[in-house]
């Protein structure tokens, strides 16, 4: 019984960290304004044939805060990573020089800090529906469970005090995300 309530919690504490961490990634997509190489890491290049990462067909840089420098190992990709960074709809416009792919990276107005601090806040929202639907799993395993109901209790008061933990740091994230989209 012990292993199966052990089981529970760490299960439900897995899936919170995961969402988390889930969010750390989304967050490292939304730019705040500075290049960096992870704003092309959701991009997807066909290389023959089949959609592979950017990072597995190219080497990206950030020579300076503005531009990004995409060389690619085989100089034939280049249309195929330009095209790639189009669909991935990052409102890039990549160049090319015939070596490797160039993208200036311009400063962000007002209205679009704006969008990005809403497209951050629903990423956010996003994780806590997840962190609750994690709290909402574990409490119907700890329901099920063949034991005392003041165990029960204080089992969904732990996962209660987890979740409400996990939520503060998803508010944190979104908090100190924010700041660093806002600042100019």
């Amino acid at each position: 019984m012990e292993d199966e309530i052990e089981f529970i919690i760490d299960s439900c504490k897995e899936a919170m960290n995961n969402a988390l961490s889930h969010l750390e990634k989304k967050f490292a997509n939304i730019r705040a304004g500075k290049a960096s190489p992870s704003m092309v890491g959701s991009v997807m290049v066909d290389y023959y044939g089949s959609q592979t990462p950017l990072s597995q067909v190219a080497n990206v840089n950030t020579p300076d805060g503005m531009t990004i420098t995409i060389a690619p190992w085989e100089k034939g990709l280049i249309p195929d990573i330009e095209k790639g960074i189009h669909l991935a709809n990052l409102g890039f416009n990549p160049m090319n020089n015939g070596e490797s792919v160039i993208i200036n990276v311009p400063p962000l107005t007002e209205e679009r800090r704006r969008d990005l601090a809403k497209q951050a806040k629903a990423e956010a929202e996003e994780s806590k529906i997840g962190v609750r639907n994690d709290r909402k799993n574990a409490n119907n395993d700890i329901k099920n469970l063949d034991i005392s109901d003041d165990l029960k209790a204080n089992l969904e008061a732990d996962v209660q005090a987890m979740t409400d933990k996990h939520i503060a740091k998803i508010e944190e994230f979104f908090s100190t995300k924010e700041k660093e989209i806002m600042t100019i």
